[in-house]
This record gives C-alpha cells, sequence and structure tokens, in this order.
C-alpha cells in the first residue's frame, strides 16, 4: 500500500511540473515571436480601370429596355363609314323642331359658305398656277417645235393589171392577175383581184394592160391611181 501511495504523489507531482512547464514557456515564445516575424511583403497596387472599360461595364450592367408591343395597324375606313360612327356614338340632345322656312334659310346659308370657300380655293390654285407659269421656261416659238411624228412615207405598192371596164368617169376597174406556187404542193394556184383607180385624163380603156400605183383614198373604193398604159387593146 505503500508503494502505490508514492507511485500517485510521483504521478501527481510530474503532472503539476507538466502544466508548469507551457506557462513558462509562453513568455519565451511571444518574446522570440517578433524576432522570427518576416517584413511583411507590400500589396500590390490595384491600377485605375481605363474610362473606356468602365462605360462597358456601365452599359452591361444597365438593365435591357423591355420590348416595346407592336403597334396596332390602323383601320382604314371610308369618311362614310367615320360620320356614321360618330353618328351612332352622339349622346346629345335633339334638335329643336324647325319651320320649314328656317331650314330653309339654313340650307341657303350653308350653301353661301360652300361657295365661298369654293371661291377661295379656286383663287389660290390660279394664283399657284399663275406662278408655275413664271417660273417656267420660256417655250420655243411655233416655227421651231419639232413634229411630234415625223412625217414618215413607206414604200408605195405598184401592180400591173388589165383594164376590165371604163365607164365610171375619171375611174378605171382593173383586174390584177396573181400566179404563186403553193408552199406544200408547188403547184401553181392562179387567182385575181379587182380594184378602182383613178384614171384623171381617161386616158386607159377596157382592155388595155396598166400599171398603177396605191394612194390616199380618193373615193369610198379608190386606193390606186393610175401611172401609165403599157399596152393598147387592139
Amino acid at each position: 500500500m505503500a508503494d502505490e501511495t508514492d507511485k500517485q504523489t510521483e504521478h501527481s507531482d510530474a503532472d503539476a511540473a507538466a502544466a508548469a512547464t507551457p506557462a513558462a514557456a509562453e513568455p519565451d515564445a511571444v518574446e522570440a515571436a517578433p524576432e522570427q516575424a518576416e517584413p511583411a511583403e507590400p500589396e500590390p497596387e490595384q491600377h485605375e480601370a481605363p474610362a473606356a472599360e468602365q462605360a462597358e461595364d456601365a452599359v452591361a450592367d444597365t438593365p435591357a429596355p423591355a420590348p416595346s408591343p407592336p403597334a396596332e395597324p390602323v383601320e382604314q375606313i371610308s369618311s362614310k363609314e367615320r360620320r356614321r360612327r360618330t353618328r351612332s356614338t352622339h349622346a346629345g340632345q335633339a334638335r329643336p323642331a324647325r319651320s320649314p322656312e328656317e331650314r330653309h334659310a339654313e340650307r341657303v346659308q350653308e350653301r353661301r359658305e360652300k361657295a365661298k370657300r369654293r371661291r377661295t380655293r379656286r383663287l389660290s390654285e390660279r394664283a399657284k398656277a399663275a406662278e408655275r407659269r413664271a417660273a417656267a421656261p420660256p417655250a420655243p416659238d411655233a416655227g421651231q417645235l419639232a413634229p411630234v411624228h415625223a412625217v414618215v412615207e413607206g414604200a408605195r405598192r405598184v401592180r400591173q393589171g388589165v383594164v376590165v371596164s371604163d365607164k365610171a368617169e375619171k375611174t378605171i376597174t382593173v383586174r390584177i392577175d396573181i400566179a404563186r406556187r403553193h408552199r406544200r404542193y408547188e403547184k401553181i394556184v392562179r387567182s385575181s383581184s379587182t380594184v378602182h383607180a383613178h384614171d384623171e385624163n381617161n386616158d386607159a380603156h377596157e382592155g388595155d394592160v396598166v400599171r398603177v400605183i396605191e394612194s390616199r383614198p380618193l373615193s369610198r373604193t379608190k386606193r390606186w391611181a393610175l401611172v401609165d398604159v403599157l399596152e393598147r387593146a387592139r
């Protein structure tokens, strides 16, 4: 028993010495800390951002505006329909009853006002037209005006035929014989047509071979004129 008591006493003394040792060593550690502390490194300087980057950041931070709703299409209505809608939504009181003479006087007054507005508008239009004419360059003389369509005379047709009648005054009837080959069958096809030609001197007679030329309309049926007589009838 005495040995166990001595061991417990030794353990108690050892624990007390261990507890006292850190407390005594703390002041030495505190004193040594300033000596072992290394000088702090200087913090890097922060460069200010350029103005352009700041503006971009401000624009990026600004919230985007909300999209505006699409505009509704404007309804296109006639003036008559507009007046009808105005009358349908009118909530005023009815006009007092008027006599026929009063209504006639109102109509006359309205006509006078409209006539006055018409006169004012016409005078304004005439004044504007006069200003435009004064500002326009002077027109060239009538003799210097170029024709709108130049006179063009095409090649007139000339035909040879036989006089079949000379009974009319200054008019002969000429038969023009035509012979041509058929396109497909290559057969000679003969045909004839009759024209009325103007003979000023009654020079051609029935049976003569004459040459006629196309001309302006000389009568209801005459569109040709006699050129000369190629062969006289025997």
